[in-house]
């Protein structure tokens, strides 16, 4: 190859011109490395990109035309909370202690789904067979619970106060059973599923609560 089709390289520091062929003047272990000016449409973009920071950092923490992450969190929670007030509202209109004994405890498919939901969330604390007790060989250790099927309903027997006990938990002037209170399962749960919880455990109790 000639000496004109050869580029000139030359030692330094970094390039200072388009084209031109640096040879860093940095070398560790034999290993040299190269410097040459960037494209202008890389540098074009590079620079936008810190322009568009900059901007978009004073919008989103000044301007407050952008939610942050936080307030998005906020919005999504209480439109939530009113999502499940309507739907509560909306069952309730529906539901009485008269209703919960013909519609829902008469319905098969509502004990299925009762069921379901109680073996999800409250066995841990009443027992599969709602005793409130854990049985394991001939020993017998009891749970957080309240048993759900000695007849003995500490803040209502109506089906209502049951329902109402489930949704809202134990009642804040109440020291609970043994210290430990029940949470109020409205805020995990449906209103549908904690009539349907209801249900079933109404369903467990045929002397307590007889078919209409």
């Amino acid at each position: 190859m000639s000496d004109e089709n050869q580029q000139e390289i030359r030692r330094g520091d970094f390039a200072r011109k388009k084209g031109e062929v640096v040879l860093r003047e940095h070398e560790y272990d034999g290993i040299q490395e190269f410097d040459q000016k960037l494209p202008n449409w890389w540098l074009f973009t590079f620079y936008g990109a810190i322009a568009w920071f900059v901007i978009h950092w004073c919008i989103y923490y000044y301007n407050h035309t952008i939610q942050t992450d936080q307030e998005k969190i906020i919005s999504q929670v209480e439109a939530l909370k009113e999502k499940k007030a309507a739907a509560l509202e909306e069952t309730l209109s529906k539901l009485n202690d008269e209703s919960m004994m013909t519609d829902w405890v008469a319905d098969p498919g509502v004990l299925a789904n009762g069921l379901a939901t109680y073996s999800t969330y409250c066995v841990a604390c009443h027992a599969a067979d709602l005793s409130g007790t854990l049985v394991v060989g001939e020993t017998k250790a009891p749970l957080p619970g309240l048993p759900l099927n000695d007849g003995d309903w500490k803040y209502g027997a109506k089906p209502m106060d049951i329902f109402k006990l489930i949704n809202e938990g134990t009642p804040p002037e109440s020291p609970g059973h043994n210290g430990a209170k029940m949470q109020a399962w409205g805020q995990m749960l449906t209103p549908v599923q904690v009539a349907e919880v209801t249900a079933y455990v109404i369903s467990e109790n045929p002397d307590e609560f007889p078919a209409p």
